[in-house]
């Protein structure tokens, strides 16, 4: 005779683990925490400024 099983029970173990593989694909492909990305746009924002600092002017009539 086969064993018992709670068809409640099974369906919820299913439920989780079909969760926890969404779950874990989701931290791979969005996985960049609120510190990383205001630590990465600060550094953007930084680099951004140097290039606009080294910039050079256009010379008053160079029409090229």
């Amino acid at each position: 005779m086969g064993e018992i099983v709670n068809l409640r029970r099974a369906r919820k173990t299913r439920a989780r683990v079909k969760d926890e593989e969404k779950a874990q694909e989701n931290r791979a492909r969005f996985g960049v925490s609120k510190a990383e990305r205001g630590l990465a746009e600060k550094s953007r924002s930084l680099a951004e400024r140097r290039l606009e600092g080294h910039r050079r002017d256009e010379a008053p009539g160079d029409d090229s």
